[in-house]
């Protein structure tokens, strides 16, 4: 491979819109999602090969991230990739952080955008880079939007008949509430069936610790990011058995090694975003598997694009180490790239195509927001 090929001369940003398949996400904190901004890149090269990365937070409160921010990003980000060779990860990360500190979600499209590329340029499929190909059927889980007891346990068991046998249950309210939610959940689960329960990081310590306490009895639950910062978390770890899944704090690398010291989770929730890009996220999840933790593996949202990404991800994921997966154009009514990849029975399929695999319609992207060339 010829780095003159795999040269940058080209980038494009596109807006897209992504609206959620059951209508209302709603999350603790009053927060609710129907419609997001969702922002693509085209990287192309001298060679003509074009690679996708998607870029799309979940609101402006869920993250220091929020859609508008990542394409003031790139319009900084992206000259500075032109003319770097895209199949040289390092060189495209270290032209980034170089030009911008932090925006990881926006660093996390062009990121992904130059794996596609070189997946092409090499002919192989991504997760052949990112550590080969372990399994190729994985397991998916589904979010429980936050509601009544009785609503949410109609949601696990309408996906329980779609094939979906993972569930990531959304609380963060009062405690007792979010006891009864869980309860009503677990009634209807099967006996081979795996719950989270997420706060999304809006308990503080107190009531955290009310809420593991009412949910210890359950032995089958897990409970993730209960507060929002990693002292409070490790603080409630202490005091409770429940196996603990820490999300929106592992930003880093040296995050997780210092929750990892501190005995403070079992498992991590890693989105490829929050920590700027596949070259990043597979370190992470590397190192994570070494220390004897699970993974769940997706990203804040997205669409067909996030959902391939996540997937080579979790494909060369030793299948031990995964616990769940998402595939995000599950959960949002447009596609780019039809539909693809696409679930079935509750399990997602990786594409042995070369790069993403995936096949972007860019006349559904309308005309760019932004172009940067050589």
């Amino acid at each position: 491979m010829h780095a003159s090929l795999t040269r940058i001369d080209r980038v494009d940003v596109f807006g897209f819109d992504l609206t959620y398949v059951h209508g209302s996400y709603v999350m603790s904190g009053g927060r609710v999602v129907e419609r997001l901004p969702s922002t693509i890149v085209r990287v192309t090269t001298a060679d003509g090969i074009e690679g996708y990365g998607e870029a799309c937070p979940l609101g402006a409160t869920y993250l220091p991230a929020f859609g508008e921010g990542a394409r003031a990003a790139l319009r900084e980000l992206a000259p500075a990739v032109i003319g770097a060779d895209a199949a040289n990860l390092a060189q495209v990360g270290e032209r980034m952080d170089r030009t911008l500190r932090g925006h990881g979600y926006a660093k996390s499209a062009l990121d992904v955008a130059c794996w596609d590329v070189f997946g092409q340029a090499a002919g192989v499929p991504v997760a052949h880079l990112l550590g080969g190909v372990l399994q190729t059927d994985l397991p998916l889980y589904m979010a429980v939007p936050m509601g009544s007891p009785a609503a949410m346990a109609a949601f696990v068991e309408e996906e329980r008949g779609r094939g979906t046998h993972h569930f990531q249950l959304k609380v963060g309210g009062a405690p007792e509430t979010d006891a009864a939610r869980v309860e009503a959940v677990i009634e209807a689960l099967g006996p081979d069936d795996a719950l989270v329960a997420d706060a999304n990081g809006a308990w503080r310590r107190q009531d955290a610790i009310t809420a593991a306490r009412l949910l210890e009895r359950h032995q089958r639950l897990r409970l993730e990011q209960p507060c929002p910062t990693l002292e409070e978390c490790i603080a409630v770890r202490r005091l409770t058995t429940l196996p603990m899944v820490l999300d929106e704090v592992i930003t880093d690398l040296q995050v997780l090694v210092r929750a990892a010291e501190a005995g403070a989770m079992d498992q991590i929730n890693l989105k490829i975003g929050r920590v700027g890009g596949l070259t990043k996220a597979r370190l992470i999840r590397d190192v994570a598997v070494e220390l004897g933790m699970r993974v769940m593996i997706e990203d804040s949202w997205g669409g067909d694009i996030v959902s391939a990404a996540v997937s080579h991800l979790a494909a060369a994921t030793p299948p031990d180490s995964l616990f769940a997966v998402s595939f995000m154009n599950d959960w949002t009514n447009e596609h780019v790239a039809g539909y693809n990849p696409r679930s079935a029975n509750g399990r997602g399929p990786v594409s042995t195509g070369p790069g993403l695999g995936i096949t972007v319609d860019a006349s559904l992207l309308g005309e760019p927001i932004a172009t940067f060339r050589a």
